[in-house]
């Protein structure tokens, strides 16, 4: 009977951390609403939506971090929230928007989308602290979202109307959930320490980007977005090709001329 109650006395007594947690309980409202607005047509608030879920998204770890309540529940409802919001909520956006004229290949183009977020969120769970924390392992789900809905809310800010059924956009959903899976590696921006100092230029340069932004932030959201999403391969692609000077030039190095 001690032993039981003891239990159960240590069970009362654990509990979550109550910050971070809500900020990841805003994000994913923001997922369902977002999911919400699609089915209703409202796409570009919508995007919106998806878009003010990444910023939550990205200081529900920091805070975590920051006030020491890090938590394996926290992990593990964060990657929960994550693919309702970056997964689900982007992929019902872009089928109702643009994918849904296309039938079967449409709505499996979308899954795709949801599958290679959750493939990608399972790998990343499993990969913690076994790879360098600087960079992440194939596209994060936040930063494939941040690319649907940009590329939406870019569309109507030059003045489109409606849906807008095009291959295109059923290209960049397949190229970017293979992006999400793949072994290429991300910046992940998290050894920026914005409280500790700092040099003058760097500061410079954080106030010039946000000028930039809200100058035009339909714009250079997407700019943003799609551009981080082709670092990646565009880095991979370098370092590929340099390997490759490399080796040649040691092979012709070791090469002897041959006699006129």
């Amino acid at each position: 009977m001690r032993n039981s109650a003891s239990f159960r006395q240590d069970r009362m007594k654990k509990g979550i951390y109550v910050l971070p947690n809500l900020f990841t309980t805003a994000n994913l409202f923001c997922g369902f609403y977002s999911a919400i607005a699609s089915m209703k047509g409202m796409y570009e608030i919508a995007a919106v939506t998806i878009l003010i879920a990444v910023v939550l998204d990205s200081l529900d770890g920091r805070i975590a971090r920051m006030t020491h309540t890090t938590s394996k529940f926290g992990g593990e409802y964060d990657s929960l929230c994550d693919l309702v919001t970056f997964g689900m909520a982007p992929a019902i956006l872009v089928y109702n928007w643009s994918l849904l004229a296309y039938g079967k290949l449409g709505w499996l183009a979308a899954f795709l989308f949801v599958l290679c977020g959750a493939l990608r969120l399972a790998r990343f769970n499993v990969q913690i602290g076994v790879i360098d924390g600087r960079f992440f392992n194939g596209l994060p789900i936040p930063g494939g979202a941040a690319v649907l809905a940009t590329g939406v809310i870019l569309f109507y800010f030059l003045g489109g109307e409606g849906r807008f059924p095009s291959w295109s956009v059923m290209i960049g959903v397949v190229a970017i959930a293979l992006f999400m899976v793949s072994s290429i590696k991300y910046y992940s921006f998290k050894d920026l320490n914005f409280f500790s100092r700092q040099p003058f230029m760097s500061f410079m340069l954080i106030v010039l980007i946000l000028v930039i932004v809200v100058a035009n932030p339909e714009i250079m959201l997407f700019t943003f977005a799609f551009g981080y999403s082709l670092s990646g391969p565009a880095w991979a692609l370098f370092k590929f090709g340099r390997r490759l000077l490399v080796e040649f030039r040691a092979r012709k190095s070791q090469c002897p001329d041959h006699p006129q």
